[in-house]
């Protein structure tokens, strides 16, 4: 799958927003890749996933793993699509953790899977949880990824699709200075 069939997708699902959004890494942004309606598609999101999944597919995964809410379905499919277990870390007082009765194995080969990746941080979280129960972390995957490369994550690092859109921080938001209500889309509110 290239990158202008990923990115055509996004566009024919107006998932691709414009406005004034507070991204969950607390950047400010113009544009806002909505996922979810994309992923709302169990077709599409299977495409996706599968194509994500390729990627990794000689790395022997046992367990694929994303922060929820935006790496929930993900998971589950590129999982699905690997053969391995897909789980989820989600939030609990303020920091990723694994719930419901997840458990990464000591020295089990996990892919690690986001939608968007902006600053990498909630990739970054999961990174650790999974390295403190002891799991060995193959690679990272996102369907996009905002950082364009520089989101640091320190493992071998794969998008379907790179997309460079400007935020900023706060106190330097032109769109704050000029008014401009500001819509906090992501799980992070």
């Amino acid at each position: 799958m290239t990158e202008k069939e990923v990115l055509g997708i996004f566009d024919k699902y107006g998932a691709l927003l414009k406005g004034h959004f507070k991204l969950s890494s607390g950047l400010h942004s113009e544009k806002y890749l909505q996922c979810a309606l994309v992923l709302q598609h169990p077709g599409i999101s299977e495409i996706l996933s599968k194509a994500l999944a390729k990627r990794f597919a000689a790395d022997k995964i046992d367990v694929v793993i994303g922060p929820a809410l935006g790496g929930v379905t993900l998971a589950y499919e590129v999982a699905r699509a690997l053969g391995a277990r897909g789980i989820f870390a989600e939030r609990e007082d303020g920091e990723m953790a694994l719930r419901r009765g997840f458990s990464i194995m000591k020295g089990e080969r996990v892919l690690v899977v986001e939608d968007v990746v902006t600053t990498g941080g909630s990739t970054k979280e999961v990174m650790r949880l999974v390295r403190a129960d002891g799991g060995k972390i193959v690679g990272v995957g996102s369907i996009i990824d905002r950082s364009v490369g520089k989101a640091g994550l320190g493992a071998p690092f794969e998008s379907l699709a790179k997309v460079e859109i400007e935020a900023f921080k706060e106190r330097s938001c032109p769109l704050c200075k000029n008014n401009i209500p500001v819509i906090k889309p992501g799980s992070r509110k």
